[in-house]
């Protein structure tokens, strides 16, 4: 079979085709980071015009590059949720749509499982290394930061194990560079300046120092990195911009990194799983490359393409139901919230424990 993928939950237009084994014959991406430069984060209204703008050439040029059509297209996945609602509301759209004309079978896919399972996507033919059920993985993104624990390839299969309390780390990224006056999206910007850095120099605190469990919390480190800003100011010469943003970034991979581990030793998996914008992040893919390989750990992380916002992921997340004959045809709708189980409690409360 061959799936159309539809992704628009967010500031990317996107659209793939996909074989049912995972390989990918097409993937186009229009970006958006332009049009929400100038306000530093994403406007939903024109996140929404300009998805409503792009969708029909981004699907015409997925077709053109995987060399079908319509015709040769089995099924479609779309993304129905988390994400802004008029965003979602425009892939959800043009899915039902062209479904409908087409007489072909159409899932709701939650973006979050595109994350998870973006790393059975193979770019080439000969890429066959994927990790077995069960598995731990790491979602760090930009609006997401948790661990599930992954049994299979569908909603039930899935327990998260924690997750943020507050800010993601992407967003923690993006406000820190916003005070630093970097420009967005913050995170690639932080990256590259932080190589060049040395994290030891600047005193910047820990998130949830001390604390065993799996949740995460980054808006402590974010005031910190304000409360700096505030006492010295925005540092005027390169080498302490540089060592700012090492140390800033070292403290949130270290978080990431420990915890993921322990995620994955508690649960007694031999795998562990990344996904999300943030798990592009030179020093997070290298930082737990090493920490796996200490521990006996087999990492798993998509291509960098993969890991940004994408439709080859939405529309490999659909195919285990698409190939079994499902169809949300007459049921699709949209919402704003995952639809995976949540444990962790945003705000101050009891933290979740490693079982």
């Amino acid at each position: 079979m061959l799936i159309l993928g539809i992704e628009t939950s967010c500031d990317e237009t996107a659209a793939a085709v996909v074989r049912d084994d995972g390989l990918v014959l097409s993937d186009v991406i229009h970006s958006q980071i332009k049009l929400h430069a100038p306000y530093g984060g994403i406007v939903p209204e024109l996140a929404s015009r300009d998805h409503m703008k792009n969708i029909r050439p981004v699907i015409d040029q997925a077709l053109r590059q995987s060399n079908v059509g319509l015709p040769d297209i089995g099924g479609i996945s779309v993304t129905c949720r988390p994400g802004l609602s008029g965003a979602l509301l425009v892939g959800i759209q043009i899915a039902k749509g062209i479904a409908f004309a087409r007489k072909l079978p159409v899932v709701g896919v939650d973006h979050l499982m595109g994350h998870l399972l973006a790393v059975f996507l193979r770019h080439e033919p000969g890429d066959e290394r994927k990790p077995d059920w069960p598995f731990v993985a790491l979602i760090v993104s930009g609006g997401h930061t948790a661990l599930y624990r992954v049994d299979g390839p569908e909603l039930p299969d899935i327990r998260e194990l924690g997750a943020t309390r507050d800010d993601a780390a992407g967003e923690a990224f993006d406000k820190v560079a916003k005070l630093l006056g970097l420009g967005y999206p913050g995170g690639p910007i932080i990256d590259r300046l932080a190589r060049e850095g040395d994290p030891t120099q600047i005193p910047l605190s820990r998130p949830m120092p001390g604390r065993n469990t799996f949740e995460f919390s980054f808006s402590g480190l974010k005031t910190n990195v304000m409360r700096y800003v505030t006492e010295f100011g925005v540092p005027s010469d390169n080498e302490s911009l540089r060592n700012l943003c090492a140390t800033f970034q070292t403290r949130v991979v270290d978080t990431l990194v420990k915890k993921a581990v322990l995620a994955a030793k508690a649960e007694r998996v031999k795998s562990l799983v990344i996904g999300g914008g943030v798990a592009a992040n030179s020093q997070l893919r290298a930082s737990l490359r090493s920490a796996c390989e200490r521990h006996g750990i087999d990492l798993f992380a998509p291509t960098l393409r993969a890991c940004t916002d994408n439709a080859a992921m939405i529309a490999y997340a659909g195919r285990h139901r698409l190939v079994s004959g499902q169809s949300d045809a007459t049921s699709l709708t949209m919402s704003p919230y995952t639809a995976l189980n949540s444990v962790t409690r945003k705000g101050p409360g009891r933290r979740a424990r490693p079982s």
